[in-house]
């Protein structure tokens, strides 16, 4: 995997290298699982349906599973958007997809080798 374009995207490569302790085989593995978590389209689903409830549980997911990958941005939005769920301004969270999307892609696209 390329180290500069991970960090292009997001990805504190220092930080996730610790979270694995040092081994760079076994955060490329979680890397390349990614993509086949199920929390990003439970969460683009939820929206879809405009279900406050099952976007707060998808969002959170997401924003544990980007968290634990040291993904900086996308933890960052889905953050905020699970804050944003929380105090039931479902609009706001809901609004913020288009950004949640394009992070997300662009990860999946640089994990990839794209």
């Amino acid at each position: 995997m390329d180290k500069v374009k991970l960090k292009e995207v997001g990805i504190d490569i220092d930080s996730a290298l610790q979270r694995f302790m040092g081994n760079e085989a076994l955060m490329e593995k979680f890397l390349l699982r990614f993509e086949e978590d199920k929390a990003y389209a439970d969460l683009v689903e939820a929206v879809a349906a405009q279900d406050a409830e099952k976007a707060v549980i998808a969002s959170h997911t997401l924003k544990g599973v980007s968290g634990n990958l040291s993904m900086t941005e996308l933890y960052a939005l889905t953050a905020e958007q699970v804050r944003l769920l929380r105090e039931d301004k479902t609009k706001e969270a809901f609004d913020m997809m288009p950004q949640i999307q394009a992070v997300y892609e662009k990860l999946v696209e640089v994990i990839r080798g794209e």
